[in-house]
């Protein structure tokens, strides 16, 4: 099949937030019936530390999603200069406070500060990125814990088009800690066959083109073409990245040529694909830890 041809089928676009909206409201109920049990609603303490402009948007995005759910919010806001070991201090007392059920602490750090040590000091129950080491590993032998923002949502983008993932074959592009890893772990959770690979893999296109789900997060932009999908793949973008176009304006693209890949049975947008899931995660992982801890 040509790229012309490719063009004049249309693949299932996954509307990510409405399927967050969704999540949202059900997260919204959770909350209701906490307050109703417990006389308080969930706590998350979000820690930003520095200016970082992306980082603040992610920041104030989050908390204005939690006043819409009914989590009651809390931001720690530190300067750029902040010292690792106050750092610290601060998360063991967000640690000890029984009105916090879940702590955020906002990545990239600066430069000064070690970015593992201060996630690692995190309660593993109140880890509701779940980077935690806990959780992490709980991850990887399927005993619970805190799953990771984006790869839960990942899979609830998933479960919108297939009944069953069993036996499909999987290829994730991306090997990171935070999405591609914790993405195959799920994946295997539910009996797919997973092929972890990277933009260094040897023979890419190969590998994808015989999948029949594709998560895209090495963050190379369209970097996934249409002749490496095969007819009826279920394809997941989780890249984004801001580009620089022809007449001086900036655009948001993902790792997939998303305009070359409507022979797909169903595919994510970028933006409002994966985007509007990871933040709605955090707020179910919020409400999970508030159960779990009461």
């Amino acid at each position: 099949m040509t790229l012309a041809e490719w063009r004049t089928k249309t693949a299932e676009r996954i509307d990510g937030r409405a399927i967050a909206r969704a999540l949202d409201a059900r997260t919204a109920a959770e909350i209701a019936a906490i307050v109703r049990r417990d006389g308080i609603a969930p706590g998350l303490a979000v820690v930003l530390v520095g200016e970082d402009p992306a980082s603040q948007v992610y920041v104030g995005r989050k908390i204005d999603a939690c006043r819409r759910v009914g989590i009651v919010s809390s931001e720690h806001r530190l300067p750029a200069d902040t010292a690792q070991d106050a750092l610290l201090t601060l998360i063991a007392r967000l640690n000890a406070d029984p009105r916090i059920h879940g702590i955020l602490v906002q990545v990239p750090l600066p430069a000064h500060i070690d970015a593992g040590a201060v996630l690692g000091a995190i309660d593993p129950a109140k880890d509701v990125d779940g980077f935690h080491p806990v959780n992490v590993g709980r991850l990887s032998t399927g005993t619970g814990g805190l799953v990771p923002c984006t790869p839960l949502g990942v899979m609830l983008l998933l479960d919108s088009v297939l009944d069953d993932l069993t036996g499909l074959d999987a290829v994730v592009i991306g090997k990171s800690n935070i999405v591609g890893k914790p993405i195959a772990m799920l994946l295997l959770e539910r009996e797919a066959t997973v092929t972890v690979t990277h933009i260094e893999t040897r023979g890419l296109a190969d590998i994808v083109r015989k999948a029949d789900l594709v998560i895209a997060a090495a963050g190379a932009p369209r970097l996934v073409r249409g002749f490496w999908i095969k007819q009826g793949a279920v394809v997941i973008d989780v890249g984004i990245t801001r580009v620089l176009q022809d007449d001086g304006r900036t655009k948001l693209v993902g790792d997939v040529a998303f305009d070359e890949v409507q022979h797909a049975r169903a595919v994510t947008p970028v933006p409002g694909g994966v985007g509007p899931m990871t933040i709605a995660c955090l707020l179910a992982n919020t409400v999970k830890a508030a159960n779990q801890n009461k």
